[in-house]
């Protein structure tokens, strides 16, 4: 049958999809509009079946947050190359993700992309779409909530390639103090809250490269497993956010900081860098 040419633009205006793309649909389809889009769903999912071996290692980070500042999410959309995650489209689609999980309170990838998406599909129907009309390997790697009766503060880094969600205890008076924080946590790249959060194995790998550093340096061992502690105090001014210095005043913790400023302490954040698990 016969196919104008208004028909082939209308399909590719709703699916984004190629031209030739749009005419082979709706010739499949005996001109049927719906048909045609689902045709070319059905190829979006055989895309991505040839695409599954590919590594989509670019991307964005994008958080979504309450009114109240309670309750957050970040959200990781990968794609294969960064020309995409700056694509517009990626970007709307990776946000109103993140806005589903949010309203769901759902951090589990596989459930997430059961939820429906917009006009009755899925998000994993829609990411076979984008795959479809995009051309790359397109994916959600990780989800994460939080949820608090103090103030979360959220933070993007230049570039969404990094978000940061840091949990309060209680209100804060000035947001800078929150912004400080969650750019403490962006730039140093802290492990834990507090050091009794850091797990014991981790503890323990420090702990014997400090004494065996010191005993290649000529140190008895007994001595040797004593100044090893020192250098573990040392490890948690690094590592242990509370603990770190400031970033914008090396004289002080962040714990000091948060106190000079008669603001509550932080109970938790998550750190998501893109590519990093």
């Amino acid at each position: 049958m016969s196919i104008s040419a208004s028909d082939v633009k209308k399909l590719r205006d709703i699916t984004g999809a190629g031209m030739m793309d749009c005419k082979k649909a709706l010739s499949e389809s005996g001109g049927d509009m719906d048909a045609a889009i689902e045709f070319l769903r059905k190829k979006g999912q055989k895309v991505a079946d040839k695409r599954a071996d590919r590594e989509a290692k670019q991307g964005i980070v994008v958080t979504y947050i309450s009114d109240d500042n309670q309750k957050a999410v970040a959200l990781e959309l990968n794609c294969e190359t960064d020309f995409v995650a700056r694509n517009e489209e990626f970007v709307e689609n990776a946000e109103a993700f993140a806005k589903i999980a949010y309203e769901n309170q759902q951090d589990d990838v596989a459930a997430l992309k059961e939820l429906e998406y917009n006009g009755g599909i899925s998000i994993g129907k829609q990411l076979e779409t984008l795959i479809g009309k995009i051309g790359e390997k397109i994916d959600i790697s990780r989800v994460v909530l939080m949820e608090t009766e103090g103030q979360i503060v959220n933070y993007i880094h230049p570039g969404n390639q990094l978000a940061v969600l840091v949990d309060f205890e209680g209100e804060l008076k000035d947001d800078e103090i929150g912004k400080d924080v969650a750019m403490q946590v962006a730039a140093m790249a802290p492990i834990a809250t507090k050091r009794d959060e850091v797990d014991t194995s981790v503890l323990d790998k420090e702990r014997e490269i400090a004494k065996q550093q010191l005993i290649n340096e000529g140190r008895p061992e007994h001595i040797a497993e004593k100044a090893a502690e020192g250098k573990l105090r040392r490890f948690f001014e690094e590592r242990v956010l509370l603990e770190q210095k400031f970033v914008k005043d090396g004289s002080v913790s962040v714990s000091e900081y948060l106190k000079q400023q008669g603001a509550p302490s932080v109970r938790t954040f998550k750190r998501l860098q893109l590519g990093e698990n």
